[in-house]
């Protein structure tokens, strides 16, 4: 449905074209007390943002007029890395080689908050038609929004949704990245550490083979023995070589992921403990999703509304005919009341969606708490019973040694040593893996202001 045009014209209109012009934008600022929730300046040219932009979420956040709550919030995580080390310089050599498709994406969502953020001024365009004469007429077409229910600032709130949900996604990509550069490089050093251990058992095994084979060959034991232990030596050698193989493996794919050679490091560090704080970075991108989906809903909703529109046709010869259009963006159905219904109920679903969320980041980080402190109890006990079977281990050998226990019994004992320590040895690292899990979800392997 539209009014009547209006014509303007006449000998003094040609002359006040530009104040027509200005009464359109002027009818603009009425939506523009609720401007965009991210601003940025007209200088920066699209074409130079990869230059000149060096911290995507910094970037993000100073451009913003109205302060994002998310984006302040990753800002403001900090690292539970040690500054330097091991851990430090592998995180920064995986990052570092990084692709920077998650950096891009933010970039772009900025950049089309940019856009939306001038929605509440006139569109301007030329028409250009060819009339039945073979003549070309020629006119400016300009529109200026007066009432639109609320559409293009559910425009602004959808696209600073967008840079927030970027901002997230990088988030998540870089601590996943150094999380999984970190996992590589620990189970590297695991697996050097029990590769260690499984050449010690080799050589001491080797040692009681050896003297086993004495025995056979002076008639103190059969070759039923001899054959246990070379079995058991041929089981060791396995483990060792598996070991061995998983350790560059693991430094292979470290590499890989690094861009570089790391295999100058070594060690494992401490880093601090889970607080219980903050939120994970699900539970951070599942809001912003959310918040996307309402201004969504909230478009679809003022497309169903009628909406008010002052245009102006500006042509050489007429000068300015401006006019007042009051319609729908969509036609009326049978299923609209439907459809309003189902946008209306959009809340709720997002509100749903967002608790549980946070329910399954819950869920998530109390089993790697309680895998935390069973490996933790697990430690602590066996490493007492490791040292005793080391005690009973000496014992034995000395025992042997008096000639009071056989050689089989004393084979048998290190056996259950060596894979107990073997064991031992690995509970430190998975403990290490399971914390930068935690810290991976709450997105605490990067500084924020770093991203």
């Amino acid at each position: 449905m539209s009014f009547p045009r209006v014509p303007v014209s006449g000998p003094g209109v040609k002359r006040s074209g530009p104040g027509m012009l200005m009464l359109l934008v002027l009818a603009g600022c009425m939506d523009m007390p609720d401007v965009t929730k991210f601003r940025y300046g007209s200088a920066q040219r699209p074409d130079a943002v990869a230059i000149e932009d060096t911290n995507e979420m910094q970037t993000a956040a100073d451009a913003a007029e109205t302060r994002s709550a998310i984006i302040d919030d990753l800002l403001t995580r900090r690292s539970i890395l040690p500054p330097a080390g091991p851990y430090a310089e592998v995180s920064r050599a995986v990052i570092a080689a990084s692709s920077g498709a998650t950096e891009a994406e933010l970039r772009v969502a900025r950049l089309r908050a940019e856009a939306k953020s001038q929605n509440w001024l006139p569109q301007v365009g030329p028409v250009v038609s060819l009339t039945s004469l073979g003549d070309v007429a020629t006119k400016l077409l300009i529109e200026q929004v007066l009432f639109d229910n609320g559409a293009r600032k559910a425009e602004r709130a959808h696209a600073a949704a967008d840079v927030e949900v970027a901002a997230v996604s990088l988030s998540e990509a870089l601590n996943a990245r150094v999380h999984e550069g970190l996992s590589h490089y620990i189970k590297a050093q695991r697996a050097q550490e029990q590769a260690a251990l499984a050449d010690r058992a080799v050589a001491r095994m080797s040692g009681y083979g050896q003297i086993m084979l004495k025995r056979v060959n002076g008639g103190l034991s059969d070759m039923s023995e001899q054959r246990v232990i070379d079995q058991k030596i041929a089981e060791m050698q396995a483990v060792l070589d598996a070991d061995r193989q998983l350790a560059a493996q693991s430094m292979a794919e470290l590499q890989a992921l690094a861009q570089q050679p790391l295999t100058h490091l070594s060690g494992l560090q401490e880093v601090q403990p889970d607080q219980g704080q903050p939120e994970p970075l699900s539970v951070l991108l599942a809001r912003g999703e959310g918040a996307r989906t309402k201004a969504a809903a909230r478009m679809e909703r003022a497309q169903h509304l009628p909406g008010l529109t002052a245009s102006g046709n500006w042509t050489k010869d007429d000068g300015l005919v401006g006019g007042l259009d009051l319609g729908l963006g969509k036609m009326l159905g049978f299923g609209t009341g439907a459809t309003l219904e189902a946008i209306a109920s959009t809340d709720e679903v997002v509100d749903r969606q967002m608790a549980e969320a946070a329910d399954t980041a819950s869920r998530k980080i109390v089993a790697l708490q309680s895998e935390l402190q069973r490996l933790s109890a697990k430690q602590g006990q066996g490493a007492g019973v490791l040292a005793q079977t080391e005690a009973s281990l000496a014992m034995f050998t000395e025992q042997y040694k008096l000639g009071r226990r056989p050689l089989m019994e004393l084979v048998g004992i290190y056996e259950s040593f060596a894979q107990m320590e073997r064991e031992q040895a690995a509970l430190k690292y998975d403990i290490a893996l399971t914390r930068l899990q935690i810290a991976a979800l709450r997105g605490q392997l990067v500084d924020g202001d770093a991203l």
